[in-house]
């Protein structure tokens, strides 16, 4: 694939790991069309305009997940597309829509302009771990690995679960399913790659702190909200699955440069417990406080089966603790929460 020569799709291209992989794709010579909700969101628009390449080579396009048929103009002309943005649960105007409908739709429509298109060659879809669960399907403990083969049983509640949670793992399950199923009825015509990333930490681009990072930093913050998912994670996945924000960008950007590749990959590079977060917050950095519940968690001995992608050849940068501590680093320069006080003196 020649650079500069190829045009490409990121959807909800503003967001955390969106904006990320539209930066690292201008500035490798990829003409991109990134969609908005919004064109007109200054803040956002400016983040995206002010990546080296943009000027020549961004494309912004106005389009609403909850409206996938708007996405059509964006893929037009583009050899690969990239589906990162999900349906937000109270989107103001759209909260009668059911997020898991509307996530399952708009894949499927995207899909579809893609093959209408008939010039994308693969779609790239942002997945999630929380589809691939290892927990046994009758529910009575989990299976020995964590890997391709796994998928999250949506018949039984998880501790620590809420309506969110559960809308976004049954949404992101149901999404993935169909799109792979969609490349087995498509084959020939386009190849589909789903990517089930880990939790996603490491210093983006937004003024702000990612949902994913505030979820790593909880049992520093002892955000309620944060240290509930925290916990329902490793509930679900046995332990927490994590992964860099550049590995996860570069990821996707190996899938798109494959000469061929198809069917589900899981992008994580450490698989750790709770218990082994605060350890390593408690050791790196004394002067933040960790309550001593924190220390202590379920012990289970699930492992980390998946190498699909280093098999590939992927290798991935950043380890689990580089992850936790470019969270922090993410957190100090956005003035979060506790970190204020220790950090900006």
């Amino acid at each position: 694939m020649e650079k500069g020569r190829c045009s490409v799709c990121v959807t909800g291209g503003a967001g955390y790991i969106a904006s990320s992989l539209v930066k690292k794709l201008l500035g490798e010579g990829y003409t991109v069309h990134a969609t908005l909700r919004n064109l007109n969101d200054s803040t956002k628009v400016r983040l995206l305009r002010s990546f080296c390449g943009a000027e020549e080579r961004l494309k912004l396009f106005e389009a609403n997940i909850y409206k996938p048929e708007e996405f059509e103009a964006a893929i037009q002309g583009c050899g690969f597309v990239f589906h990162v943005a999900t349906p937000l649960l109270h989107t103001e105007g759209y909260k009668h829509i059911n997020r898991v409908d509307a996530t399952v739709d708009a894949a499927r429509s995207i899909a579809t302009a893609c093959i209408r298109s008939r010039t994308v060659r693969r779609l790239i879809y942002t997945a999630t771990v929380m589809a691939a669960s290892p927990l046994k399907d009758d529910g009575s403990g989990f299976k020995e690995f964590m890997d391709e083969t796994c998928w999250t049983p949506l018949n039984f509640s998880i501790p620590y679960d809420n309506d969110v949670l559960e809308d976004y793992t049954r949404a992101k399950t149901l999404a993935e399913k169909e799109l792979l199923s969609f490349g087995s009825n498509n084959a020939g015509e386009m190849e589909v790659v789903t990517l089930p990333c880990g939790l996603v930490g490491g210093d983006g681009l937004m003024p702000y702190l990612s949902a994913t990072s505030t979820v790593f930093l909880a049992q520093l913050t002892n955000d309620e909200l944060a240290l509930n998912s925290l916990n329902f994670l490793q509930e679900l996945l046995a332990k927490i699955p994590a992964a860099h924000i550049d590995d996860v960008c570069n990821a996707h950007i190996f899938c798109m440069k494959e000469a061929s590749m198809n069917g589900r990959f899981l992008c994580a590079n450490g698989y750790i417990s709770t218990a082994e977060i605060a350890s390593y917050y408690q050791q790196k950095y004394p002067e933040l406080s960790i309550k001593k519940e924190h220390f202590e968690c379920p012990k289970y001995e699930t492992k980390w089966g998946s190498n699909l992608l280093a098999e590939k050849g992927f290798q991935y940068q950043y380890d689990w603790q580089k992850v936790l501590d470019d969270c922090i680093t993410c957190a100090r320069k956005t003035e979060y929460a506790v970190f204020k006080d220790f950090y900006l003196i």
